[in-house]
C-alpha cells in the first residue's frame, strides 16, 4: 500500500490514491489540480522521510467543490458591566480528490 503525509492547508493528512480531503480553501476552479508537498512516503516496506527525496515525489489533486465549514458562535460576556457581544464564523473548505503519488 503506499500513502503520503502531505502538508494540505495548515494541516498534515495522510492520502493515498483516491481519497477525498477536505482542507482549507484554495485558488483555482473546480476541476483545477493541485499539487501538494510531500512531507513522508510509504511504499509497502519502503519509507523516504530525505527532503531530497521527497523533492522528487508528487501528490497531485483535483479541486471537486468548494463548500463551508459548520457555524461557530463566539460569545464574550462580562459580568456587571452590561457588556455581551456575539460574533459568528465559517471556514472556507476545498474538497480535493487525490489522484496520483508519484
Amino acid at each position: 500500500m503506499v500513502y503520503a503525509i502531505v502538508r494540505a492547508g495548515g494541516r498534515q493528512e495522510k492520502v493515498s490514491v483516491g481519497d477525498y480531503v477536505t482542507m482549507n480553501r484554495v485558488p483555482g476552479g473546480v476541476g483545477s489540480t493541485l499539487e501538494l508537498p510531500a512531507l513522508l512516503l510509504v511504499d509497502g516496506e519502503k519509507l523516504t522521510t530525505a527532503a531530497k527525496d521527497l523533492a522528487n515525489v508528487k501528490v497531485t489533486a483535483e479541486k471537486l467543490e468548494d463548500l463551508r465549514g459548520p457555524k461557530i458562535v463566539i460569545q464574550k460576556f462580562k459580568n456587571k458591566t452590561g457588556y455581551k457581544k456575539r460574533q459568528g464564523h465559517r471556514q472556507e473548505l476545498s474538497k480535493v480528490k487525490i489522484t496520483s503519488i508519484a
